[in-house]
Order: C-alpha cells, then structure tokens, then sequence
C-alpha cells in the first residue's frame, strides 16, 4: 500500500480489495482518489490528523479539482470514494463523525439528446434517400416490409411515442374519424395523441396491404411482422430503425435508435415554438423537468439568429 496515505486509508483499501472483492478497476480508482486527496492535504495544510480533517479541507480539494478543470462526473466520483472511507473510519472508531455530511456534490449536466434535423427527416417524409450516388431513390419498398417500416418511422416521428408503446398500439384505440390514438405509457398512464391527415392516410393504406398480404395477421395491435403477421418485437424495431438511417446517410449523429425519433419530434416541436407544456403532455412525462431538456435546441437556434442578425452579434 502507499505510504503517502494515513494507515488508515490503507486498511481501508485493504478491505474493499480482499473483503468487498472490488474490480481492479474500481480498487485502482479508490487507491487513485485518496492518495490525491492526501497528497492535496499534506501541500496546503501539512500535517492533518484524521480526526481534524473538516469539510472545508474537503471542499477546497474539490475546488481545486474543478478550477483544473476536473469535470463534475469525476469530482463526485471522487466524494463517494471519500464518503465510503470515512464511513469506514467512523465504523471503527477512528474518528466520531464524517466531514462528507457538509459536502455537496456538484450537479453533472445532462446529456442532452441528439436529433435528425428537418432536412433528415425531410427526406424520410419524401421517401428519398441521402446517401451518396444514390440521392433521390426511394428509401422504403412499395410493398407490405417497406409500408411496415414507414409506419414505424411516421408513428415515431409524428407522435413522439415510445419504442414499448410503438409495439404495444392497439388497433381499437386508432380512431380515424377523430385523427387520435390512445397510448398506454409508463405506470399504465393513458394519453391521446392528435394525428395528421397525412399520418391517418398512412394508416389506412398500411391496414389494407397488411390485411391483404396477410392470412391470420395479430388483430389486436396495429403494427405487425409483414412476413409472420405476429406482433413486433423491440429488436425488430431497433434494426429497422438503424439500418434505415444508417443506409440512407439520414443523420450524422452516431446515436440511431428509435428513441432518436422521439428527441427529433420533441424538439422540432420546440424549436417551432410549441408551448413547452403541450410537448410535456404529449411525451407523456411525468413533470416538466424531464421535458425542458429540449429546450437548449432552442435556444441555440435562438444564439445562432442573434449571431447572424445583430450589428454587435459576434
């Protein structure tokens, strides 16, 4: 063990390596951050004993961490392996309480979620492909598989519903007359969703090829495997999805599940000024929290209008 470390420190590693049966991985990242810590320590306030080691020692490391550019990610990591060693000492009577209970992790931003922008999607909608040598040609097949994985990109495209509510749609809660669909989302949560004519036209298209190609198709849901008839599966969907985006040179984005629809329909309807609790209902999310997250393309589209215009934008 190192002898930068407090004794302590390294019984500690000791334990997760020999009792908990850490990875190596995992072993070598805790080994890492305590002996930055230690190192940190010792060069601003020489020597601490354990016990006299304060929540104000530990949040001068982590701002150090961070003005070197240390990103959120990593610090907290850094605080749990803090938090798990001093819960050890208190365990075993070294020191009395843990400094961690005044540290506050600092907030990681959140991924914000890729999207096909509407010259994609564009082109998806006129069924012509992107691809190099190839731009023009139809990207869908005018038969039973290619009116299927239309569907599947219009349905994903237009209403913004999930992959398990895409497979799980009912054909009775389809109502042409009023252009709505019923969708059962997460927690068994109902909502109805508006559709296009052009959508409702798909539909009925797709519905008399299938039921005309197919000799005992799965009568309950609305979408189904053009060659068994049976009820699709997620994978199934995954690949379509992909295969089509990737094949056609529709987006650039490396990230190209049928959850990329669902960003691209929730932010086109932002960046085109849909009030934000509209886009919150028809995502089905719980809070408007998960929903502002579409919001940044945005304001981005926002940015770039102001760079462009303003005498003094750049």
């Amino acid at each position: 063990m190192s002898e930068v470390l407090h004794p302590v420190a390294n019984q500690f590693l000791a334990y997760i390596q020999l009792e908990k049966r850490y990875s190596a991985h995992t072993f070598t990242a805790y080994q890492q951050d305590l002996t930055q810590f230690f190192i940190f320590l010792r060069s601003q306030y020489g020597d601490v004993s354990l016990q006299g080691i304060s929540h104000l020692h530990v949040r001068t490391w982590l701002a150090w961490l961070m003005e070197e550019g240390i990103v959120a990610k990593s610090v907290n990591r850094k605080i749990s392996t803090l938090k798990s060693f001093f819960k050890y000492a208190m365990r075993h009577g070294v020191v009395v309480t843990s400094p961690m209970t005044k540290v506050t992790a600092p907030k990681t931003g959140k991924r914000l979620p890729g999207f096909i922008d509407e010259k994609g999607m564009e082109a998806v909608e006129d069924n012509r492909s992107m691809r190099r040598g190839q731009e023009g040609r139809p990207i869908f097949a005018d038969d039973l598989e290619g009116k299927t994985h239309r569907l599947i990109f219009e349905l994903l495209y237009h209403t913004g519903i999930r992959l398990s509510e895409l497979i799980g749609l009912q054909e009775r809660h389809v109502d042409i007359s009023n252009l709505t669909l019923k969708v059962l989302g997460k927690g068994n949560k109902e909502r109805i969703i508006p559709i296009s004519k052009n959508l409702r036209d798909e539909i009925k298209g797709y519905r008399v090829m299938r039921d005309k190609a197919l000799e005992m198709p799965d009568k309950e849901v609305l979408l189904v495997n053009p060659r068994s008839g049976k009820k699709l599966y997620p994978r199934y969907v995954y690949n379509v999805v992909k295969g089509y985006l990737t094949d056609h040179e529709i987006t650039t984005i490396s990230r190209r599940s049928p959850h990329i629809l669902r960003h691209t329909f929730a932010t086109h309807l932002t960046n085109n000024g849909a009030d934000l609790n509209a886009v919150k209902e028809l995502l089905g999310h719980a809070s408007l929290a998960s929903t502002q997250v579409y919001t940044h393309n945005s304001i981005e589209k926002l940015k770039d209008a102001y760079r462009k215009a303003h005498p003094k934008g750049e």
